[in-house]
């Protein structure tokens, strides 16, 4: 049981990795291949990263500024995953 949740936990990381990556890409079309990934991605990831966004301010105050939500939520759920 520890182990599926480990491994659950190991899954939603990726995922939240290859949401920051697809965000420095624009999806090429609405109907695309990458726009379907990442709106899944996206809906798979945003009850993690949304509260965590709310949370922490972004780095210089401005919208264009980096968003440090996915770093450290994959902080946070690899410690949980080490407690496991």
């Amino acid at each position: 049981m520890i182990g599926l949740l480990q491994g659950l936990i190991s899954l939603y990381i990726l995922l939240i990795i290859v949401r920051a990556l697809l965000s420095w890409f624009a999806p090429q079309q609405q109907g695309g291949a990458v726009a379907q990934v990442d709106r899944v991605v996206t809906l798979a990831t945003e009850p993690v990263l949304g509260p965590l966004r709310r949370i922490i301010p972004r780095p210089g105050g401005s919208s264009m500024a980096i968003d440090l939500s996915p770093m450290v939520a994959v902080l946070l759920l690899a410690l949980l995953r080490a407690l496991l």
